[in-house]
C-alpha cells in the first residue's frame, strides 16, 4: 500500500474533516471512500491472489469507522458484499467466550484460578479437573489436543473422555492451542448462567454490546446476508454444527458488529461497566512465549513490532505444535502500546482482528475464502503503515 502522510490521511480517509459537516449517511460515505482509496488497490491484490470471492476491510479509529467491502457473496449467484454481509469468525469466536467467562468471573459465578473440579465436579480428582480456567483460556493444559477424537459427540461422552485425559508436559509449561480446552470454559461460562452458551452469548455480551448480527445459529430473516464460504479446494462450504463448536468457532457476524465489538475492547463504546471490566480483563498477560504474551485467548506484542515477529507468532507451527512457555508471575496488565491479535478460520472463512489500545484503532479483516493467515498479517501491517501507524 502506498503511504500517506497523516496530513493526507487526516484529508482522505477516515478521519475526513470535511465529512463532520455532512449528514451522518454522507459522512460515513466519506468515511468509507477514503479507506478504499486508501485500502482497496491492495485488497484486491490480496483477493485475487488468494482466489478470494468476498472481502470486509473495517477500521474503526477513536470510535469512527470505515469500512471496504469488496467483491461477492458467493462466486454463483451471489449477491455484492456489504458491510452487513455474515462471515464466519472462526477462532476469533473464541474472543467472545473468553469474554463470557470473564463477565462471569465478575460477577461471582466463576472463578478463573480455582481448579476446574470445583465447578465442574464431574472431573474432579484428575489431571483435567487440576486445570484452572486461566489455563484453559490460555492454551496452557499442557497437552489438550486441537480437536476431539472422533466419535465425542455428546457432553456425557466429553466429560468421560476428560476424565481419562492426561497431559503430555507438565500444565503452565506447554502451549497446546485448542478448540477442545476454550471449548470446555465456554459450556463452563453458560453454566455459570445457567444456560446454553449460544443463549448466555446472545442475551450476556451480543445485546448489551448492541451486536444486532452476532449469531450462534443465524437466523431465517439474516440467511440472506450470509456469505458462502469457500475452502482449498475452491468448493462451496460452511461450518458443520458439533460438540463445542458455538464456544470454539461458531460465531458469525458482520464487520460492522466486529468494530462495535473492537470498539468495546478499546474503550470507545458505552458498556455496562461490569462488561467493560470484563472484556478488560481478558487482556491481562498470563504466559511469555518465544513471540508474544498470551492473553485470555487475544496474543499480545510490543507497539511497534516487525512483522517478521507477527508472521512468526500467527504461523500455523503455533496452532499445530506445541509451544514452552513461561508463566508471568505476577500477570501483566494489559498495556497501551501493544498490538493485540487473533486470527480465525472455519473451511471456508479467514478472519483477523487486531487492536491498538493506544491508538483506539482496531481492524478486522473478513473473507469468505480460509487463506493464510500470513497473508491476514501482512495486509493489515502494510495498511497500518499507509495510517502512518508503522
Amino acid at each position: 500500500m502506498t503511504r500517506l502522510s497523516r496530513r493526507a490521511l487526516l484529508a482522505s480517509a477516515l478521519l475526513p474533516v470535511a465529512a463532520a459537516a455532512l449528514c451522518p449517511s454522507r459522512a460515513q460515505a466519506a468515511e468509507d471512500a477514503g479507506l478504499e482509496r486508501l485500502a482497496g488497490p491492495a485488497l484486491r491484490a490480496l483477493m485475487k491472489a488468494n482466489g478470494i470471492p468476498g472481502l470486509v476491510l473495517g477500521v474503526t479509529r477513536e470510535g469512527r469507522h470505515a469500512t471496504v467491502a469488496l467483491g461477492v457473496t458467493a462466486r454463483e449467484r451471489g449477491r455484492p458484499v456489504m458491510a452487513d454481509t455474515l462471515f464466519e469468525l472462526g477462532s476469533v469466536s473464541k474472543t467472545f467466550t473468553v469474554a463470557l467467562a470473564a463477565l462471569a468471573a465478575e460477577r461471582g459465578r466463576l472463578d478463573l484460578s480455582a481448579p476446574l473440579g470445583v465447578a465442574l465436579p464431574e472431573v474432579a480428582g484428575t489431571p483435567f479437573g487440576a486445570l484452572t480456567a486461566i489455563d484453559l483460556a490460555t492454551h496452557a493444559t499442557g497437552g489438550m489436543p486441537l480437536q476431539l477424537p472422533d466419535g465425542i459427540r455428546s457432553e456425557a461422552a466429553l466429560l468421560g473422555w476428560l476424565r481419562e485425559w492426561r497431559p503430555a508436559a507438565p500444565p503452565a509449561t506447554r502451549r497446546s492451542y485448542s478448540n477442545v480446552s476454550i471449548g470446555v470454559l465456554g459450556l463452563l461460562a453458560a453454566r455459570a448462567f445457567g444456560t446454553s452458551f449460544a443463549r448466555a452469548a446472545e442475551g450476556e455480551l451480543f445485546a448489551p454490546l448492541g451486536l444486532k448480527s452476532a449469531f450462534i445459529e443465524v437466523p431465517a430473516g439474516a440467511k440472506a446476508r450470509y456469505a458462502m464460504g469457500y475452502n482449498k479446494a475452491n468448493a462451496p462450504v460452511r461450518v458443520t454444527p458439533a460438540l463445542l463448536e458455538p464456544e470454539a468457532y461458531g460465531v458469525k457476524s458482520t464487520a460492522a458488529d466486529m468494530l462495535a465489538f473492537l470498539d468495546a475492547q478499546l474503550g470507545a463504546a458505552r458498556v455496562p461497566e461490569e462488561l467493560a471490566r470484563a472484556l478488560a480483563r481478558t487482556h491481562t498477560g498470563y504466559f511469555e512465549t518465544a513471540d508474544y504474551v498470551q492473553e485470555m485467548i487475544w496474543e499480545r506484542y510490543p507497539w511497534p513490532v516487525g512483522l517478521d515477529r507477527l508472521l512468526a507468532g500467527n504461523a500455523l507451527d503455533m496452532a499445530l505444535k506445541p509451544q514452552p512457555i513461561a508463566r508471568l508471575d505476577p500477570p501483566l496488565a494489559p498495556v497501551p502500546a501493544s498490538y493485540v491479535n487473533k486470527t480465525g478460520s472455519t473451511s471456508g472463512f479467514g478472519c483477523y482482528a487486531v487492536l491498538l489500545p493506544a491508538r483506539r484503532l482496531g481492524i478486522v479483516l473478513l473473507a469468505n475464502r480460509n487463506y493464510p493467515n500470513a497473508e491476514r498479517v501482512k495486509a493489515v501491517y502494510a495498511l497500518l503503515a499507509a495510517l502512518g501507524e508503522g
